[in-house]
């Protein structure tokens, strides 16, 4: 039986006095909505990281597996050999990687400057099915500038700009394009987590890479800055023990993220993505889409374009359009 994130949770909070758990990730909670100093590790011990884990890791798995998704479908030939993943933590994105290419056998560095967080990722890794977690290389480093990264086809940033002061998260991102054949961005989805994400991209864009997903162009994007911003979500199946640490009782919950991929590889970014929850109506569906002419707009799909409107009917926020067997709506 294949070992899921999940299954690897499992066992985490076991041994935990009762309450530890809770209080641990109020107290995270508290410290990720103010400023972290770069040189003071959120994490501080073994109940921080499980509690942290627990807490974060399925959310931050499925926002980096759904930008993924979307770069596969613009680079779908495109397989990397190497990942760095920098501020990784406990490995949430590496998981993502791993799921993301079952059948490759990368090398992956995961990069962090908390050591209970690396020693965490060691283990919950060590009883993955996939070869590159189980032989991923977990090493201490400062997060910030001069990190001395080697060469690699993919470099993961995921939930680690919030932390850095603005001069360190711009030498993070030209690091990353220095060294990333590919580079993934993940932040919240929040209107500072969409702000972080644009100034990545240009710095990426300006670095020679080009803008893989999920814009379908490399130009300035067309939000107004302060009016809206650009974010997706991904539903988080949420286990028992999810629900425990959460104190939720749904078995799911959406996790809002905003991102960037880019690539100097060869790419086909989609014609349009999905910016919004579609609009289903009598006979229509309304689609607010990105375009690769760099302008917003809406698309009316009507019952009378047959397969198109069916398409559009069954279509999600984040996904690209047209579908590619349909026709341009």
């Amino acid at each position: 039986m294949n070992t899921t994130l999940p299954d690897a949770l499992a066992g985490l909070l076991d041994g935990l006095p009762q309450g530890r758990a809770a209080q641990a990730v109020e107290r995270l909670i508290a410290s990720y909505r103010g400023d972290t100093p770069t040189d003071a590790p959120v994490l501080r011990d073994r109940a921080d990281v499980a509690a942290y884990a627990a807490y974060r890791m399925p959310a931050t798995f499925e926002a980096v597996r759904s930008a993924l998704d979307a770069f596969r479908a613009a680079a779908p030939g495109w397989t990397p050999a190497t990942h760095t993943d920098i501020g990784g933590g406990t490995g949430a994105a590496s998981w993502a990687v791993a799921d993301a290419w079952p059948e490759g056998e990368h090398r992956t560095t995961v990069l962090d400057w908390a050591e209970p967080a690396l020693e965490l990722g060691r283990e919950l890794a060590a009883s993955a099915d996939s070869p590159a977690l189980r032989g991923a290389r977990w090493r201490r480093a400062r997060i910030g500038e001069s990190m001395g990264l080697e060469a690699a086809d993919l470099v993961t940033v995921s939930y680690v700009l919030k932390e850095l002061d603005e001069g360190t998260r711009a030498a993070v991102v030209r690091q990353a394009a220095a060294a990333g054949q590919t580079v993934l961005v993940v932040e919240p989805g929040t209107p500072d987590g969409y702000e972080r994400i644009i100034a990545a991209r240009d710095l990426l864009v300006g670095a020679g890479l080009r803008v893989a997903a999920p814009c379908p162009h490399s130009g300035m994007c067309p939000i107004v800055r302060g009016t809206d911003w650009c974010h997706f979500a991904a539903r988080v199946s949420r286990s028992s023990l999810h629900r425990r640490v959460k104190g939720g009782s749904l078995p799911y919950e959406d996790e809002k993220f905003s991102y960037v991929a880019a690539t100097r590889a060869p790419v086909s970014p989609a014609a349009s993505r999905v910016t919004r929850k579609p609009q289903i109506r009598k006979g229509q569906v309304l689609l607010d889409l990105c375009s690769s002419d760099g302008v917003l707009h809406r698309a009316t799909v009507t019952k009378r374009q047959g397969p198109v409107y069916r398409a559009a009917r069954d279509a999600s926020w984040g996904e690209a359009w047209p579908p590619s067997d349909g026709d341009d709506a």
